[in-house]
């Protein structure tokens, strides 16, 4: 009996640690593609345009017309909910909590302009992940325009955007405010890919690059 127990406790360790590894360590997107169960949410143009809206609008600290471009978003978004939701319940549940974390972040009384980026930049990267069927290789995301992950849906190294940033700032002709908002990013970027923390510091960086280049 012992040794039936001792056996039987051997083979449920390995077991329970390598569902919590799944559960933890591999991304949700990642899981259905291995699954082929993602079918994403079809054509989001319209909200990839005006998240880019609210983007633009934010990085002049104009929070006041940041939410009243993020509140189309809203008021679309559940027009639509009873088409979109059904498609596919993950991807529509994951842009709509980055979506809530938006306008959590321009509501509040006095905006944080890096909380509210930060959040921007994920509800971006959420309509990218999530609007057409993603495959089996996985797809590309893009941040303001920026591809921000490879073909197969994996962050692109932090130092590679962040060199591009550099070489965007060390242009001439870029008036100081901009040059001083490249800067900001710049330097969140740095303190991202210092942290091991790929996908926010691609997301700064490309929303740098996107402010000195588009």
């Amino acid at each position: 009996m012992k040794q039936f127990l001792l056996a039987t406790a051997l083979i449920a360790v390995p077991v329970a640690l390598f569902s919590a590894y799944e559960h933890y360590m591999v991304p949700p997107a990642d899981a259905a593609q291995a699954q082929g169960q993602t079918k994403g949410l079809g054509d989001l143009t319209d909200f990839k345009s005006i998240t880019k809206d609210v983007q633009k609008i934010a990085a002049t600290g104009d929070f006041k017309a940041a939410e009243k471009r993020a509140t189309d978003f809203e008021k679309e978004w559940d027009d639509k909910q009873a088409t979109l939701r059904p498609q596919d319940p993950e991807a529509w549940g994951n842009i709509d909590a980055a979506a809530d974390a938006v306008f959590k972040s321009l509501r509040n009384g006095a905006p944080n302009a890096d909380k509210v980026n930060t959040a921007l930049a994920d509800l971006q990267m959420a309509l990218d992940k999530s609007g057409a069927a993603v495959g089996k290789s996985g797809t590309q995301a893009f941040v303001a325009g920026i591809a921000v992950t490879d073909a197969t849906g994996h962050p692109v190294p932090c130092e590679e955007l962040i060199n591009k940033l550099k070489a965007a700032s060390a242009k001439t002709g870029i008036p100081a405010d901009k040059q001083a908002k490249a800067a900001d990013f710049l330097s969140k970027a740095l303190e991202r890919c210092n942290a091991d923390d790929d996908q926010h510091a691609d997301a700064f960086s490309a929303q740098g690059i996107a402010l000195l280049t588009q």
